[in-house]
């Protein structure tokens, strides 16, 4: 049986340990994306957007729908205080699931224009929420994914939302579509993908790294952090030690903080999204087309 992990490093070699195993938890999905560990919970979200739901998995209940209909709910996290934000593609809003189960929008629109197709999401430790908006949702034909509107904006950007006005401003447009988004664990960088198709071909397919200037709000100095082979890079996770695990083609890359390639965990399909979770958030959890994997490590997903 050929080996899943590909090691390019002693670094990963010490991250996957002696005995490093590669578990399947379900595969009971058509798309799995979304993948986000609830610390409050204990349990992981995960969206399934062409059977338009999220669904959820813990260890002790295996795996169950946590909200459906999700209007076709793409990437997902958590803020501070543990509720789960979701970027809906069909609604082109960002929602927040309250406690008690209710939902409120916290965005829908800039400038008055209705968002593209949000795609993937990060809360900040100031509270503000960071996101990617596409155009994929318009491009991809309902009703299996896309809601087949013509964009509002002119442009595919970043977004950011305040945390207390919930005030939305351009973080960046300088991408053709952006796709993941992450945060180094220091909050100094931030991670986007860049994930195009032109004339046939991928193109660009690579993550953008940009410095966050000293106030929090504002991104500098952006350039090329790695490029992505096979496909492009879909969502990604940052550990404590800033290395960056990247979903896309084959499974898992991983890449340092200086954008060496340290290994490749790989997945029988796609992989679209990754979360690191358990209590000590020493595993990570991979949505891969239609299955859900996971594989323990010894490394720590930032905080």
């Amino acid at each position: 049986m050929t080996s899943p992990f590909v090691i390019l490093s002693d670094e990963f070699r010490r991250m996957l340990g002696p005995a490093p195993k590669l578990n399947l938890l379900s595969s009971d999905f058509t798309f799995a994306e979304g993948v986000c560990w609830v610390p409050r919970g204990q349990f992981l979200v995960v969206s399934d957007f062409p059977n338009d739901r999220i669904m959820k998995w813990s260890e002790q209940e295996g795996l169950s729908v946590f909200r459906q209909p999700a209007n076709t709910a793409n990437g997902n996290t958590v803020d501070a205080e543990g509720r789960v934000l979701s970027c809906l593609t069909r609604a082109r809003s960002i929602v927040r699931q309250e406690h008690d189960g209710t939902l409120t929008t916290i965005a829908d629109r800039y400038d008055g224009r209705r968002f593209t197709s949000p795609n993937d999401i990060v809360v900040k430790s100031d509270g503000s929420i960071w996101f990617t908006d596409p155009d994929y949702g318009f491009l991809c034909p309902p009703p299996a994914f896309g809601h087949g509107e013509k964009p509002e904006q002119d442009r595919n950007r970043v977004y950011r939302v305040a945390p207390d006005t919930h005030e939305v401003s351009v973080a960046s447009e300088e991408f053709d579509k952006p796709n993941g988004i992450a945060f180094s664990p220091d909050e100094s960088v931030l991670y986007v993908g860049d994930t195009g198709f032109t004339h046939g071909a991928f193109r660009p397919h690579q993550i953008v790294a940009f410095d966050v200037a000293a106030e929090g709000s504002v991104l500098k100095n952006g350039r090329i952090f790695t490029v992505i082979e096979p496909w492009v890079p879909d969502g990604f996770r940052v550990d404590d030690q800033g290395n960056l695990f990247v979903t896309c083609g084959d499974g898992i890359q991983v890449f340092s903080p200086r954008g060496q390639l340290l290994g490749k965990i790989l997945t029988p399909e796609t992989a679209g999204n990754c979360s690191f979770g358990m209590s000590d958030l020493q595993t990570l959890f991979i949505g891969a087309t239609r299955s859900l994997w996971s594989i323990r490590l010894n490394t720590t997903g930032a905080r």
